[in-house]
């Protein structure tokens, strides 16, 4: 068994790292990509080549980028087969269909148009260059959506019907899968979230240029647009980021719960606006405060988590032991189930799976027929009975809180960082605070620690499942050599690093070079 979890932690970690170095390539060239679209736009409407040099500048790097985004996201596909071949099994037939439109639909759109934006400047006409940026943009943008509702389907598994004789999942309503609730709101929540970045990463350049006194029109022009893209972008994030509030308290309370640092619900709950964990807590039921320091707000968790300033949010104590009212899909009231009842489910869905394929090995159809009622009717706890313990359904909560926090107070540093360019700018008077720029440069990195924290609360926070409730994470691996995934962790730890190490050499030296000269 302990060779077991050991192979789960490598595989866990190797994956966690390409989607990590993935995640530090997307959202850029996301952000980029509208920010240069936009720029493009206002060339082709004025006919100003100082537009066109800011455009081909800043392509430049969005370039750089977008390759070293599909290099990556190549290996993190791939590990799906390498990895995590139970799971490609159990599911591939659903999570198999948006990979696969995301490749002959969004790929294909993105490879043949930036080739036209990269090198159609002087062999196509204003019109139909401008066109090939914006759709090399709006390709990158559905090759995530593809990816995404891949990712909303494991956390929120819906359209789907298991099929006893495959032992696969099988989609049954492909429109139920694209659209989610939970799918619509991480597409756009994620997409807006990379224009920050990009915002984020154009002021911070734009600000060096104006430290260093150079190309003032460009670094102030391009600083202006990337602001109010920032603005957009994250006023887009904070209403999906409500809306995907309300669907993780839906579907994944203990999600919600570890967010918060919640052991015990309450109604009328607050949302904790900022908190020290205390490390003594190790289990949900040792007594141990949670917290050695917190300030709160009043009414706001209940009212995100339920649309109601009264409503009920179950802690982590509530929902390993069941006993508190949820709401279920079609607006009846029901009580919950304990983590115990479930487990108990899981394992007669299970035993009732092996009854069926004994039944139907055997030729009796009555008894087949009886073990898939049985199978039926315990299949929504179906993952539950591997769980053997129920402190493995609490993901690591201190990990899960403080990216959460880190994540909503680099939020509100953005917009009111955006805001102030903005009355700099139209006041005229950016160039003057230098302690300013200075600001803006280093804000840089934030965005990336905020894109990062955000990622590790969705994706750390629904452990132990690989798909929720219905898959956990250590079913989920592939029968390998602990060994050979330990050297394949350290091989693309090497190689990633080293790619970044490229690209950021080759960002410097393209940055100090500037736009080209007339």
């Amino acid at each position: 068994m302990d060779e077991l979890y050991s192979l789960v932690d490598w595989s866990r970690a190797q994956f966690a790292l390409t989607a990590m170095y993935h995640w530090l390539f997307v959202p850029l060239t996301l952000g980029l990509g509208l920010i240069i679209s936009c720029m493009e736009t206002v060339y082709y409407r004025t006919g100003d080549e100082r537009w066109k040099r800011m455009t081909k500048f800043w392509m430049n790097l969005f370039g750089v980028n977008f390759a070293l985004g599909v290099a990556t996201g190549i290996i993190l596909e791939f590990q799906f087969g390498t990895n995590w071949s139970n799971y490609s099994w159990f599911v591939g037939d659903i999570f198999g269909a948006p990979l696969a439109i995301e490749g002959i639909m969004a790929f294909f759109m993105e490879s043949t148009f930036i080739a036209i934006m990269f090198f159609g400047w002087n062999k196509v006409s204003r019109g139909a260059h401008l066109a090939s940026t914006w759709l090399t943009t709006i390709g990158a943008s559905i090759s995530a959506l593809w990816i995404l509702v891949a990712n909303a389907w494991m956390q929120n598994p819906v359209g789907m019907q298991f099929n006893p004789d495959t032992v696969r999942n099988e989609m049954v309503d492909f429109w139920s899968v694209l659209l989610s609730p939970v799918a619509i709101n991480k597409f756009f929540h994620s997409v807006t979230a990379g224009w920050v970045l990009g915002a984020i990463f154009v002021v911070a350049i734009s600000a060096w240029f104006l430290l260093r006194k150079r190309e003032e029109y460009m670094a102030t022009r391009s600083m202006k647009v990337a602001a109010w893209v920032g603005i957009l972008g994250i006023l887009f994030v904070m209403q999906t980021g409500d809306g995907s509030a309300y669907q993780v308290a839906k579907y994944q309370p203990m999600k919600l719960a570890a967010m918060e640092g919640l052991y015990e619900g309450d109604t009328e709950q607050a949302i904790i606006a900022f908190g020290v964990m205390n490390p003594e807590k190790k289990s949900y039921d040792d007594g141990v405060e949670p917290f050695l320091f917190k300030v709160e707000i009043p009414k706001v968790l209940s009212m995100l988590a339920t649309r109601d300033a009264e409503g009920f949010v179950p802690g982590i104590e509530d929902i390993i032991r069941g006993g508190y009212p949820i709401v279920s899909d079609d607006g009846t009231m029901r009580v919950a189930p304990s983590a115990e009842e479930r487990m108990a489910r899981g394992k007669a869905a299970i035993e009732a799976l092996a009854d069926y394929k004994e039944a139907r090995k055997m030729g009796n159809v009555a008894a087949a027929d009886e073990a898939a009622m049985r199978l039926n009717a315990n299949y929504a706890d179906f993952g539950y009975g591997y769980i053997t313990d129920v402190n493995q359904l609490i993901p690591h909560v201190p990990l899960v809180f403080y990216s959460f926090h880190i994540m909503v107070i680099l939020g509100g540093y953005f917009l009111l960082l955006f805001i102030v360019i903005l009355i700099l700018l139209y006041r005229k008077t950016v160039a003057r605070y230098k302690w300013l720029l200075w600001i803006f440069v280093a804000s840089l990195p934030l965005g990336y620690v905020c894109l990062q924290s955000g990622w590790i609360v969705a994706e750390v926070g629904r452990q132990p499942w690989v798909i929720q409730d219905i898959m956990p994470t250590f079913a989920a691996i592939s029968r390998v050599e602990t060994s050979a995934v330990q050297t394949t962790f350290w091989l693309f730890t090497a190689i990633f690093t080293v790619l970044l190490i490229a690209e950021i050499s080759i960002m410097i030296k393209q940055i100090k070079k500037g736009p080209e000269q007339k």
